[in-house]
């Protein structure tokens, strides 16, 4: 049985305000908690069916600080975000990097990094993170008022790629400012993506959907770029310009 004060604290944890002041959010699905369990993510409790157990116990350690409730999938309906609940959802401990909201910049200095600033939708948040991980890409930087990580449809559509990829929200202009990298900025005024040599480590910055890069950031381009249009569209989706970009990246 699942009492009414863990279906209370379960449900608040769709809100970004209790997920901060606690410092927890819901993982859900076998795929996704199979995933979760192989990380380096805490994971505070187990709520699952105990033929999901059965399933993993042989697959994966379960970490002995985890607390594990077998439970009915109708309780897990009461506490699931998902319109049909899964066989398990995780209590799961928001990494205190983020929550610090720190990063160092040695620690990308040789590599690439995707830095978002203000993108406001959680499906391309995740679409994102996924591609992130696709071109091996471990650190992604937000703005502050990017949409929050640890939003459940975030979670849910990175499909597992958050628990490999290290997500920052820190003050973009302040981090420029004190950063030695190429800065590399998705603007309609840019130089055409086919045609530039591309540096072997660096930042591609990417704005929001409407607006698109601040103009107090803008002055930290050194590289601006875009994507050629060759037909009528008005506009390429921040996720899908943002792989564009990312696979020159990884050609050059």
């Amino acid at each position: 049985m699942i009492s009414k004060s863990q279906i209370s604290f379960i449900r608040s944890l769709q809100n970004k305000k209790f997920r901060e002041e606690h410092g927890k959010f819901i993982v859900e699905g076998t795929k996704m908690v199979f995933e979760l369990l192989q990380s380096g993510y805490i994971v505070q409790s187990l709520f699952l069916t105990e033929n999901y157990l059965n399933q993993i116990k042989s697959a994966v350690k379960l970490p002995k600080y985890t607390e594990i409730h077998i439970v009915s999938e109708t309780d897990l309906q009461k506490i699931s975000q998902l319109q049909t609940a899964n066989e398990v959802l995780a209590v799961v401990n928001i990494p205190q990097s983020y929550q610090d909201g720190s990063l160092n910049s040695d620690a990308i200095k040789d590599k690439w990094t995707i830095m978002l600033d203000n993108v406001q939708d959680p499906g391309n948040m995740g679409t994102i993170i996924r591609i992130a991980d696709w071109f091996a890409i471990d650190t992604i930087i937000c703005s502050t008022t990017t949409v929050d990580m640890y939003n459940p449809k975030v979670v849910q559509s990175t499909m597992g790629s958050l628990f490999r990829v290290n997500v920052v929200k820190i003050d973009l202009e302040d981090f420029l400012h004190k950063v030695k990298l190429p800065v590399y900025g998705a603007l309609l005024e840019g130089e055409n993506v086919y045609q530039q040599n591309i540096s072997k480590a660096g930042i591609l910055l990417m704005g929001n959907e409407s607006k698109g890069i601040s103009p107090e950031l803008k002055k930290y381009i050194n590289n601006p770029v875009m994507i050629p249009r060759f037909g009528q569209a008005e506009s390429l989706n921040v996720g899908i310009a943002t792989a564009i970009l990312c696979s020159e990246i990884r050609r050059g």
